[in-house]
């Protein structure tokens, strides 16, 4: 039963649909999805092209929009939206510490989130797309994560598509997740030399919270171990628009004096616990590298492995000396589903899930250089996240495929840039510009 309502300009139908957990066996268990419609308070009645939202991750649930915020402003003008929160993640049957263990133990638990990649995301979008729009095909825009899923869909099921917009989210094609992590490691280091440079009094700032954390075990309020290497991990927010200007806040504030002597703030931990926690998405952490797994190579733990080749990454050793810290960015590691009580529990899916060597191709070199899909994606010069370098190659490997390259925006410039990147994309798929 969908259940509509109004926000300012806009109306709401909140949307649930079933769809078989393994897509090759359509007989067996089934979940749940969700998916908001919203289209424009005065074209509520009209017969309006669809534009399915992919929202980036893996393990985030769409944007939960007020009224024509952001770039759904510029998508209303014209499409009717489809806010879709992939499986496991949102209201679509969620996964986490609290229900997976409904699934039984650590290996059931692995072997139901391999089926919550990119190509099930796809083959969902399939199953509900005829109850949708009466089978016409639609509009698809990915963000990041939601790209790769684009991809995959132009690979798998292109008749399902009549245009693709792709904003941060062209993947390598064959890249195993080691080459992804090995070509991240120096992207990261860039954007930490570039927030020294803006605010070089956080060099000596950063250094003085690793020391601490290195000398005293810390639990943040609501259990989180804050290590040195969970501390570093907060370089994620670099890869944002406004990400150095609220690290830079963040360390500015991080100590305060007591009768015991120089404590971490508990304001500053408030804010750390809400920035490290993986309570609200923790699909991220579990399946993260999966994502770059299409042969028979586990990743196990690929990140982990790969940064022992940079040893500037190593925060004793830099302590040791007088070089800055350098703080990592969008890598998953083994130690979180000890630090965070929210992976604890799920630390042994976690391991079955890096040691799997059955992943299968999530791409279709062959049929993307065939493809005939309006395509239009935006390439961030420098993003911190997905490999700029990486994701031209992929461009030229699709048949038809448009980019525009920016360094006006960070990885987050869909929100950042919002409407302003979706107008762009537009015309640049439609060849207006």
């Amino acid at each position: 039963m969908s259940i509509s309502y109004r926000q300012p300009g806009v109306v709401l139908t909140d949307r649930r649909f079933t769809v078989p957990l393994d897509h090759a066996d359509p007989g067996g268990e089934r979940i749940e999805l969700f998916a908001r419609e919203v289209v424009a308070g005065d074209k509520a009645d009209k017969e309006l092209p669809w534009l399915l939202y992919l929202q980036g991750g893996p393990g985030f649930g769409a944007n939960r929009f007020i009224g024509r915020q952001a770039w759904l402003d510029r998508a209303l003008d014209e499409y009717r939206v489809l806010l879709l929160d992939q499986r496991g993640t949102g209201s679509s049957t969620p996964a986490t510490r609290q229900t997976l263990p409904q699934r039984g133990g650590p290996a059931a638990q692995a072997d139901y989130l391999a089926h919550f990649r990119a190509d099930s995301i796809v083959r969902d979008c399939e199953a509900i797309r005829a109850e949708v729009t009466g089978g016409a095909p639609w509009t698809v825009l990915g963000q990041s994560f939601g790209g790769f899923c684009t991809v995959s869909y132009l690979s798998l099921a292109p008749e399902g598509l009549d245009t693709a917009l792709i904003t941060g989210g062209l993947p390598a094609l064959d890249a195993h997740a080691e080459d992804v992590y090995r070509a991240a490691y120096p992207r990261i280091e860039r954007k930490v030399t570039a927030h020294y440079a803006r605010y070089p009094q956080d060099v000596e700032r950063a250094r003085r919270i690793a020391d601490h954390l290195l000398t005293h075990d810390v639990v943040l309020p609501n259990g989180y171990r804050l290590t040195v290497e969970a501390f570093q991990s907060l370089g994620l927010m670099l890869g944002g628009g406004d990400g150095s200007h609220r690290l830079h806040h963040l360390l500015a504030d991080a100590f305060v004096r007591t009768p015991a002597g120089p404590e971490l703030a508990d304001a500053f931990q408030e804010q750390v616990q809400s920035l490290l926690s993986f309570a609200g998405h923790p699909l991220y952490a579990l399946v993260h590298e999966s994502i770059y797994g299409q042969d028979a190579r586990p990743t196990a733990w690929a990140a982990e492995r790969v940064r022992a080749e940079f040893p500037r990454f190593d925060a004793a050793k830099t302590l040791a000396g007088d070089e800055p810290l350098l703080f990592t960015g969008e890598t998953i590691h083994p130690w979180m589903f000890e630090t965070d009580p929210a992976l604890r529990p799920l630390r042994e899916t976690a391991e079955l899930l890096a040691a799997r060597t059955d992943w299968t191709p999530l791409y279709d070199r062959d049929r993307l250089a065939a493809n005939e899909v309006p395509v239009a994606a935006a390439v961030y010069h420098d993003d911190m996240y997905v490999d700029a370098g990486h994701s031209l190659r992929t461009a030229r490997t699709v048949r038809g495929l448009r980019t525009w390259v920016t360094d006006e925006y960070e990885h987050d410039g869909l929100r950042s840039g919002a409407p302003r990147v979706l107008d762009r994309l537009l015309a640049v798929v439609r060849d207006e510009v």
